[in-house]
């Protein structure tokens, strides 16, 4: 079970967004690459003022916004013929890059471990792509939880507003990301196995 599920409900209530952004001129290609370069901003800057607290509120805030601009570019891209190759590429690196700038600030907070920070940046990119080579195999994308990317934006920006309003960081508190690191492996193994399953059923 993945809150990728709740995908569909999102898109509609986004759908008359994605019309009006369309009859403005904005493109897909073009959300896709706001919403890279907005986390690449925002990381920065919590990263920045870190182990100050309450830059960590951005991160919740931008990573609903985020998740909207990522349901508009895909509603662009399918729904008013704006697929192309260059944004199938931006579509996947951008997510890729974003999610690496918006959980890279936990790494200069205490009692977060910069190592574990650093699985869980790799893990996070080796299920993408694993989800990515489903296309590969005669499947198709996997998005396959437990926890793929919108997981881990509820994660993480759970993490960001539990820390952003003050609540208490005990030094337990670092084992969320050895945790994450073992659901983004089950992750891992989940794409793959479905890819393969469903290539065999073709």
């Amino acid at each position: 079970m993945s809150i990728y599920a709740l995908k569909p409900r999102f898109q509609a209530l986004l759908r008359p967004v994605a019309a009006a952004l369309e009859r403005s001129g904005v493109t897909a290609n073009q959300v896709t690459i706001i919403a890279a370069a907005i986390s690449i901003a925002v990381g920065a800057f919590v990263a920045w003022h870190a182990p100050e607290r309450t830059p960590f509120l951005l991160i919740p805030i931008w990573m609903f916004a985020r998740m909207a601009l990522n349901a508009l570019d895909g509603m662009l891209a399918r729904e008013f013929n704006q697929e192309s190759r260059l944004g199938a590429y931006l579509n996947e690196l951008g997510d890729v890059i974003s999610d690496a700038a918006l959980y890279a600030p936990f790494a200069w907070l205490p009692p977060f471990s910069g190592v574990w920070l650093s699985v869980v940046i790799v893990l996070a990119i080796v299920t993408e792509f694993a989800g990515i080579m489903g296309t590969t195999v005669g499947a198709s994308r996997r998005f396959d939880g437990p926890f793929g990317k919108s997981d881990r934006a509820f994660a993480f920006g759970a993490l960001g507003l539990w820390i952003g309003l003050g609540g208490t960081l005990p030094d337990w508190i670092a084992m969320a990301l050895p945790l994450f690191a073992a659901l983004l492996a089950v992750t891992v193994a989940n794409r793959v196995q479905s890819a393969i399953a469903e290539a065999r059923d073709c």
